[in-house]
């Protein structure tokens, strides 16, 4: 199983990741769904390597065809708007606010599976690429839609740990090579 490879990559000096990511997704009470595509989708965002290669198999293999694309075209997607939105509400001009994106985004409103999941895997890429805009965007989408906090959290604990194992392993890995 990748998820005990990863597991076993991550130093003892950070045991607490360890841990945390068996839990985060071994024991996370998301549907397979949401839960997978989160790791896929979050995965790509955290920029590893390493992490990429050891979570991907097991997404693709819990996801079907449409979700494991979906959460791919969150990961997609919120890179452009997250840096755009970020961006935005960053420059103290508020013009650029009422200036029109002009960007496609065409997966946002037909992403392929249920909008719910996509809007999950969005946040969940949204809080490891530090977009505040877009993290209340679509927290307040699965609110209307009727997701609970916790379900919430529960895929932002996925995206801190995900993206704390990369960190921690590309530098490992950059250490190595000295």
């Amino acid at each position: 199983m990748a998820l005990d490879e990863l597991k076993s990559a991550v130093p003892d000096f950070a045991k607490d990741l360890k841990l945390n990511l068996g839990s985060v997704i071994g024991n996370s009470d998301l549907p397979q769904q949401q839960l997978w595509g989160t790791v896929l989708a979050c995965a790509i965002a955290s920029r590893s390597p390493k992490v990429l290669r050891e979570l991907e198999p097991e997404a693709k293999a819990n996801l079907s065809a449409e979700a494991y694309t979906a959460a791919k075209s969150a990961a997609a997607v919120m890179a452009m708007n997250n840096v755009f939105y970020r961006t935005r509400h960053l420059l103290s001009d508020p013009e650029y606010g009422t200036l029109r994106a002009g960007l496609r985004m065409n997966v946002i409103g037909n992403p392929g599976v249920e909008k719910v999941d996509f809007e999950l895997w969005s946040l969940a890429v949204s809080a490891i690429n530090g977009c505040g805009q877009c993290l209340d965007s679509h927290e307040q989408v699965l609110r209307k839609a009727g997701v609970d906090r916790e379900t919430i959290q529960e895929a932002v604990k996925v995206a801190s740990v995900i993206q704390a194992v990369g960190v921690t392993l590309d530098a490992e890995a950059v250490l190595a090579e000295q």
